[in-house]
């Protein structure tokens, strides 16, 4: 535990958790130039395309190339950029941070909170790129995606006297779900099977409705955690 933790843990001032603002602005930065660099390219293949009569997109190639240059290429390179720049802000507004006190745990995504008091947690645990608070039943009360560094996520909770554990302390429990297999509370199997169907999309919004089912799962006593579009789940002690 470094100075700088002890010293939080010792005074209950929370430690924020988030992305470096230099790594931030790197993200910002490499996104921007790609976007810039997707704009030229554009420039050099809408060229290209009004010089062979049979490729499609004749209309749009042609209407292109109609702007003079260094106008072309100033607007398309600048259009790049700007999407690059929302690309990048859409992706920090997305990216999960997390406030560990002595009394609290709040996790933000999308400016919404989550907050769970420190009594609720009984462990805390990366399960690959997830941050996973378990409670009191061996239920889980949060399961988020998280790229922070996971070093500097364990020394935080542990700094505040949390119990961080290594590895999930029921991984073992956890079985692949096929439909109508037996053992699941009932409404449990049709819940997955909803769940089973949004994991083989791809359009927005989707993961907020995995996140709603996920609760109902939770309501009936069933954890779920995914691999690959696959779904596995065990029991918790949690009913109701």
């Amino acid at each position: 535990m470094n100075d700088r933790l002890a010293h939080h843990h010792s005074t209950g001032t929370p430690t924020v958790l988030k992305q470096p603002a230099w790594m931030a602005a790197l993200v910002h930065l490499v996104l921007v130039l790609l976007g810039a660099g997707a704009g030229w390219l554009v420039t050099v293949l809408v060229e290209w395309l009004v010089t062979l009569p049979w490729a499609p997109m004749q209309g749009p190639a042609r209407l292109l190339t109609s702007v003079p240059e260094p106008w072309l290429t100033v607007v398309l390179l600048s259009a790049g950029a700007v999407l690059g720049l929302i690309v990048a802000l859409i992706a920090r507004y997305e990216e999960l941070s997390v406030a560990v006190s002595n009394e609290r745990i709040t996790l933000t995504r999308k400016a919404k909170d989550q907050e769970f008091a420190r009594h609720r947690i009984q462990q805390v645990f990366l399960d690959g790129k997830q941050l996973v608070l378990l409670g009191a039943e061996n239920d889980e009360l949060a399961r988020e995606s998280c790229d922070l560094d996971a070093r500097r996520v364990a020394d935080a909770f542990r700094a505040h006297g949390y119990t961080w554990v290594d590895e999930d302390p029921y991984k073992d429990d956890f079985r692949r779900w096929v439909s109508d297999m037996p053992g699941l509370p009932t409404g449990a199997d049709a819940l997955l099977k909803a769940r089973a169907r949004l994991l083989d999309k791809k359009s927005a919004g989707v993961t907020d409705e995995l996140l709603e089912l996920r609760a109902e799962l939770a309501r009936l006593g069933v954890v779920v955690r995914d691999e690959k579009r696959c779904q596995y789940w065990r029991l918790s002690g949690r009913r109701g």
